[in-house]
């Protein structure tokens, strides 16, 4: 298994035993993301909503990802941790930054584009469609991170803790001009 797997798909988060259903509230599983959660456009974070956390976990994960992006791992888009296990929703355009107020424990951290909070989808004009993974992780735990962490320090503390993982996968493209 390479880096540039999504994170669902790594040994860290193979520990899990249960599944979650994730669904965007403005596009279905494996179809087009529409143009106003891009950076081309207004950036905005989509709606999700989760269901299928176990009475025992302790924290929900949330990772978006890009394997489509010309970079050695996934592109990531979003990273947010400790969501209590009963919270099983995210409104739409969630502002950035490290804490999200609506939320007493979820922590965001740090995208790829320099940032801590959601980066809308950005592919280069021409490419095929990237798929955008939007994955959540109950844990049996909750996390302790920096403000600003990343991707592989979140799968490091994750490893080995994760019950159940879930997943949907919407697409972008910006055409050529």
């Amino acid at each position: 298994m390479s880096r540039k797997d999504i994170s669902i798909n790594l040994p860290e988060t193979a520990s899990a035993t249960e599944k979650i259903t994730v669904r965007a509230q403005d596009f279905e599983n494996n179809a087009p993301i529409p143009d106003k959660y891009s950076a081309y456009y207004d950036g905005t974070s989509p709606a999700l909503e989760w269901s299928g956390v176990p009475s025992e976990a302790k924290s929900v994960v949330l990772m978006l990802e890009d394997p489509d992006a010309p970079t050695s791992e996934p592109f990531v888009h979003w990273l947010i941790i400790n969501f209590l296990p009963t919270e099983t929703s995210l409104p739409e355009n969630v502002p950035n930054g490290e804490k999200i107020s609506q939320f007493a424990t979820a922590q965001q951290g740090a995208n790829d584009a320099g940032g801590q909070g959601y980066y809308g989808m950005r592919p280069p004009p021409g490419d095929p469609p990237h798929h955008y993974h939007f994955q959540i992780f109950a844990l049996d735990m909750t996390i302790d991170l920096l403000a600003d962490f990343s991707r592989t320090e979140l799968l490091d503390a994750m490893n080995k803790h994760v019950l159940a993982k879930g997943e949907t996968v919407g697409t972008y493209e910006r055409k050529a001009e």
